[in-house]
């Protein structure tokens, strides 16, 4: 079984029905995946827009559909690692940021982000994992090349 995980970016379009055919495409027959920070963005987001019931039940239904990776031990200490890496290179990342790269190196997932900046870092600097980022593309027009490494 192949799987992938969701950057809450791209969480975001899939809730709201708006992702473009390239990535979808690159995601047909993939298991979704959504790390705990993703899940607790989601929530942020319900809770600072004042989301109402209704909209409320339809994440939580999606979620439901969504198979979520916790923090376990591999994750922790691979966030331990890559955060204190980042620090030494003077290249702190977001804590979010470092936990949804976490994730990704320790279950060896890839990531599919419209936020490639948000990860270029890792992408460079933890260049042996076998995760691959399934976009580079910010919008669909842009013609980077696609399935650039991520980790």
């Amino acid at each position: 079984m192949r799987y992938v995980i969701l950057d809450t970016d791209v969480a975001s379009r899939v809730i709201k029905r708006q992702l473009g055919n390239p990535l979808a495409a690159k995601m047909t027959g993939a298991t979704w995946c959504v790390t705990f920070v993703t899940v607790g963005e989601l929530w942020q987001w319900a809770a600072m827009r004042s989301w109402g019931p209704r909209t409320r039940e339809e994440l939580e239904q999606w979620l439901d559909r969504m198979v979520i990776l916790d923090s376990d031990d591999a994750t922790s200490r691979t966030w331990g690692r890559i955060s204190a890496a980042a620090r030494r290179r003077g290249r702190p990342r977001p804590a979010n940021d470092s936990w949804i790269a976490a994730c990704c190196l320790a279950h060896g997932f890839p990531l599919a982000t419209f936020n490639v900046k948000d990860f270029d870092d890792f992408a460079v600097n933890e260049g042996t994992a076998p995760a691959h980022l399934l976009t580079t593309a910010s919008a669909p027009q842009d013609d980077r090349p696609q399935n650039q490494p991520f980790m």
